[in-house]
């Protein structure tokens, strides 16, 4: 009984940290802004040249405040998705992809590696992307529909 459980802590976990990241972004108006102190510009040339792609920071110049919003938006569709385990394998797709672009971009240069703590979340992401959310979720309520009709 407890192995069908045991993604559920992780899943809580992942989904308020990810609503949270993406409300703390949304209510910080300096966090929008290209230049100035907790900036998101300001932090992407700040981590350009060490990073793994300078490319994609690069590209996420190019608009910051854009790139602010799309990652703001982004984690909290992902913690919503996870929380409530609705579409889940795609939320958590959707975290392993913003782990993965914050461990190569802002990440990459915390050295030794395992103080970066994108990589910790890119590896979390994993059993939920491949398991899915099983228990407790709107996945399984909308199969269950599904299936009684």
């Amino acid at each position: 009984m407890a192995s069908r459980y045991a993604l559920l802590p992780l899943r809580i976990f992942l989904g308020v940290t990810f609503i949270y990241a993406g409300l703390d972004k949304l209510t910080d108006p300096a966090f929008f802004a290209d230049t100035g102190s907790g900036s998101i510009g300001e932090m992407m040339r700040g981590v350009r040249d060490g990073s793994a792609i300078p490319a994609l920071v690069d590209l996420a110049l190019n608009n910051p405040t854009g790139f602010g919003y799309a990652i703001a938006f982004g984690e909290l569709a992902v913690g919503l998705g996870t929380l409530f385990g609705l579409f889940a394998r795609l939320a958590a797709l959707g975290g392993a992809l913003i782990s993965l672009s914050l461990w190569l971009t802002v990440s990459w240069q915390v050295n030794p590696y395992y103080l970066g703590n994108d990589l910790a979340y890119l590896m979390s992401w994993l059993p939920l992307l491949l398991a899915g959310a099983p228990v407790l979720s709107l996945d399984r309520l909308l199969a269950e529909r599904r299936r009684i009709r």
